[in-house]
């Protein structure tokens, strides 16, 4: 899952308007911006499901004990929402930690059982809905829309009654909508 982690951090956006975007967009996605490193260095791993073709759309199975194990996740949420709160105030570093933490939350729904509870690997968890295409990909498509359709409405109250405001805003919508349809096609593509 990817775009449906940044519809859900859209979704807060409209809500949490004092909160960055960016840091939204960044706490959404932080797991994976730590996991790939990590990866990188062999620390971290992928392995493709028996069966499947490689990079196939949730046809993998995450060796993440750091950057995906539950304690792993809430250490890495709290760590990105002290050090923006810092910069953005307490109730925006608890709003990106929760949002970082969501990348976990939203991840227990779509992995097979392959998140662990500890670093190390203790006792995986996941409900497996990668299992069946459609249904993720319908998932990750609400995300999106919700998000999108969330975002481009706050957008639209705060532009008020100025006309090129009011188009902006409505522009900013559709982007959303449109990148998060976007990533998600390449997603489910394989890219």
């Amino acid at each position: 899952m990817i775009a449906g982690h940044f519809g859900f951090a859209a979704a807060v956006k409209a809500k949490e308007r004092s909160t960055p975007l960016w840091a939204l967009m960044l706490a959404c996605q932080w797991l994976d911006v730590v996991f790939v490193p990590l990866l990188a260095a062999g620390v971290e791993t992928i392995a493709p499901v028996a069966g499947t073709k490689p990079g196939a759309y949730g046809d993998a199975i995450i060796h993440a004990d750091y950057t995906h194990s539950l304690v792993g996740a809430l250490a890495l949420s709290i760590v990105l929402g002290l050090a923006l709160g810092a910069k953005y105030g307490r109730r925006s570093g608890v709003v990106i930690a929760l949002v970082a933490m969501s990348h976990w939350l939203l991840d227990l729904v779509m992995h097979r059982g392959d998140m662990p509870v500890l670093p190390g690997g203790a006792g995986t968890l996941g409900f497996g809905l990668w299992r069946s295409h459609a249904a993720s990909a319908t998932v990750e498509l609400v995300l999106v829309v919700v998000g999108a359709w969330r975002y481009g409405r706050a957008a639209r109250e705060v532009a008020g009654s100025d006309a090129g405001l009011q188009r902006r805003a409505k522009l900013c919508g559709a982007v959303a909508l449109a990148g998060g349809a976007g990533v998600l096609a390449l997603n489910a593509a394989g890219f």
